[in-house]
């Protein structure tokens, strides 16, 4: 069986077996695929079947975030629409099963470029293409009619970036772990020059490079993953923080694998332009939202150093939790300035 943090793997086969009954044709049999920055990611196999399994990370849940019900029905709706998801297989809202809700989808085998070692193998020519892939990707989401798709209703689009701005505040008073004067700072500049915002759209949330698994071939996406922060308002909020970790990987900076240009990855203003020449929507306001983009990934690296310093991650990768936040926050002011 197992013992992996997070998974009680005997109660699970039991769930499994009442609710989905023929499902596993075996035992089954786990490891952890990611863990601690985010939801946590296991592979579950059966030695005939293949499937991820997603909870909410351990202790520390913010309200609205890591929300399992909102992954599922996402990638539920989005099947069969062209846009690249996993299959669904089951959804628990009981946390008595695991210790919290989850749920369960096809195992999608392919190439996830996460770290330096990945991203070193690219040719010049293979860099660009998932550049292209990525934005192209990211246009035909935004393009898609949320109601069509079955997502009307699914979230607030009046009011969405206000709300948003208001949303990441509280999530940085819940996890701050230092006062930092440039918050609020921030937070004021974002609040006082709002765009109006275009037609709404579906929204990932943390929609970038690592959060997709490409074929073996990279000659295309085969599914969008971590729809955790996914709902519906503003697209241009996942394009300015797509710019933002293309910015930043361009450095290698951030813990983010390497998209140097010089390896022939596009550049954050080259991701932009594609999107511009393949979007309907106004990029006159881009600043801003590249502005927001730093300030949310500054919330995010603030949750991860909470829950790094409570004891609550799982994995690797926690040597220096949050020790950029100051530096990424002035580059939101830094953004907003040139809007």
């Amino acid at each position: 069986m197992s013992d992996l943090p997070g998974l009680d793997l005997p109660r699970l086969t039991a769930w499994l077996d009442e609710h989905r009954p023929g499902l596993r044709q075996g035992g089954l049999r786990a490891g952890l695929l990611a863990g601690g920055r985010s939801n946590l990611t296991y592979r579950l196999t059966d030695d005939v079947h293949a499937w991820a399994l997603r909870r909410p990370p351990l202790g520390h849940v913010l309200p609205t975030a890591h929300d399992m019900a909102r992954e599922y029905r996402v990638i539920s709706a989005l099947r069969g629409t062209g846009i690249p998801v996993a299959g669904a297989v089951a959804f628990s809202e009981d946390p008595g099963v695991i210790g919290a809700p989850f749920y369960l989808m096809d195992f999608v085998a392919g190439r996830v470029l996460a770290t330096a070692q990945d991203t070193a193998a690219l040719s010049p020519v293979e860099a660009a293409r998932t550049g292209q892939l990525l934005v192209d990707t990211l246009t035909a989401l935004h393009e898609l009619d949320p109601v069509a798709a079955g997502l009307g209703g699914f979230g607030h689009p009046a009011g969405f970036l206000e709300r948003q701005v208001r949303r990441w505040h509280r999530q940085w008073r819940s996890s701050e772990t230092r006062p930092l004067d440039l918050v609020g700072t921030t937070v004021d500049r974002l609040s006082m020059s709002v765009p109006q915002g275009g037609r709404p759209g579906i929204v990932h949330g943390d929609y970038r490079l690592a959060n997709t698994i490409l074929t073996p071939a990279l000659d295309r996406i085969a599914a969008v993953i971590d729809w955790e922060m996914a709902t519906v308002g503003d697209p241009l909020t996942d394009l300015g923080l797509l710019v933002v970790y293309q910015s930043l990987a361009a450095d290698g900076e951030f813990g983010l694998a390497p998209l140097r240009p010089a390896d022939g990855h596009l550049t954050a203003g080259q991701l932009a332009a594609r999107y511009r020449d393949r979007s309907s929507r106004d990029l006159g306001r881009l600043n801003w939202y590249v502005g927001f983009g730093f300030f949310k990934l500054a919330v995010i690296s603030e949750t991860i150093r909470h829950r790094h310093l409570a004891g609550q991650t799982v994995g690797a990768g926690f040597e220096r939790p949050g020790d950029d936040v100051p530096a990424i926050l002035e580059a939101a002011q830094r953004a907003l300035a040139d809007d």
